[in-house]
C-alpha cells in the first residue's frame, strides 16, 4: 500500500495532469498552427487515435521522470531537468526534422513550464503528505 501511495498515485496524478494540459495547449490553443505547418508541408496534421495514445504513453514517462528525479533533486532543479529533458529536446529533434512550428514557441514555452511546475507539485504533494 506505501508503493502506491508514494509512487503510483503521483504518476497517474501527474499523467492525467499533463495529458490534459497537452490536450488543451494542442488541440483548441495550437491546432491550427500545427495544421497549417503541415499543410504548408503537404502533409496531413498526425490526428489519428494512436498518436493520442503515443502522448498518452509520453505523459506517464514524463511522470516517472518527475518522480525520479524529484527524490533526488530539489523542486526547481527537477522542473528545470524534466523540462529540458522532455521539451526542449522534443523541440530540437521536431525543429531539425522540420515538422516543428516555430510559430508555437512564444505560447509553447511558458505552457510548457507551468505544465511541469504543477507536474512536479502533485507528484511533491502526493511523497510529502502523510
Amino acid at each position: 500500500m506505501k508503493v502506491l501511495k508514494k509512487q503510483v498515485l503521483p504518476v497517474l496524478a501527474a499523467t492525467i495532469w499533463i495529458s490534459l494540459s497537452e490536450f488543451f495547449r494542442n488541440e483548441f490553443l495550437l491546432k491550427q498552427h500545427w495544421i497549417q505547418h503541415y499543410s504548408d508541408m503537404g502533409q496531413q496534421f498526425p490526428g489519428s487515435p494512436i498518436n493520442g495514445a503515443v502522448w498518452g504513453v509520453w505523459s506517464l514517462i514524463m511522470s516517472i521522470l518527475v518522480l525520479v528525479i524529484l527524490q533526488k533533486f530539489s523542486y526547481f532543479q527537477t522542473v528545470f531537468i524534466v523540462w529540458i529533458a522532455s521539451f526542449v529536446m522534443m523541440w530540437l529533434v521536431i525543429g531539425n526534422l522540420g515538422v516543428l512550428p516555430f510559430a508555437i514557441l512564444p505560447y509553447a514555452i511558458p505552457l510548457s513550464l507551468l505544465e511541469v511546475f504543477v507536474a512536479t507539485a502533485i507528484v511533491q504533494w502526493f511523497i510529502k503528505r502523510k
